[in-house]
């Protein structure tokens, strides 16, 4: 999750289901103007997402950011074009590399503002299959009747 400082715009909630986490970067995204502001509005859809690495350099697709408003002609957006993002060199080295051998993706899982600056907080994960999501909800729920049961105890006072 990002830090201190930061001001989340979308998060990919669905990612988390899907997919199993490795790892996790934060890269820059290269935006428009009206795509900034349309993002300062909150009219960003992450669902569909995913990134890919293309003669070196990492493309965000399928995002949507709905057009600003006040933004006509010249000043507009394609809603939906792809994004490059912004890593260093050695970073988009190591994970196509990783990719290429694990069959892993590269998912975004949230869009925040950081320092004025739009962020995209991308991972490395593997998908799930269908038993692999019953046996992540399983042991979310063990873990979340533990945690109850525990606060019971210390209201009883045991």
């Amino acid at each position: 999750m990002p830090g201190p400082g930061t001001k989340i715009i979308a998060s990919n909630r669905k990612a988390r289901h899907d997919f199993s986490i490795l790892d996790v970067f934060e890269a820059g995204i290269m935006l428009q103007g009206s795509e900034v502001k349309s993002l300062r509005e909150g009219q960003v859809q992450l669902a569909d997402a995913y990134a890919r690495i293309n003669d070196g350099e990492v493309w965000l697709e399928g995002v949507h950011i709905a057009p600003y408003q006040f933004a006509h002609g010249v000043g507009a957006h394609d809603p939906n074009r792809s994004r490059k993002l912004l890593l260093h060199r050695d970073e988009i080295t190591r994970l196509n590399a990783r990719m290429g051998q694990e069959r892993l993706a590269l998912v975004p899982l949230s869009l925040y503002f950081k320092d004025g600056r739009a962020k995209v907080e991308l991972a490395l994960a593997k998908g799930r299959t269908k038993g692999d999501k019953r046996q992540a909800i399983a042991k979310k729920d063990a873990a979340r009747e533990i945690a109850r049961e525990l606060g019971r105890d210390r209201k009883a006072g045991y």
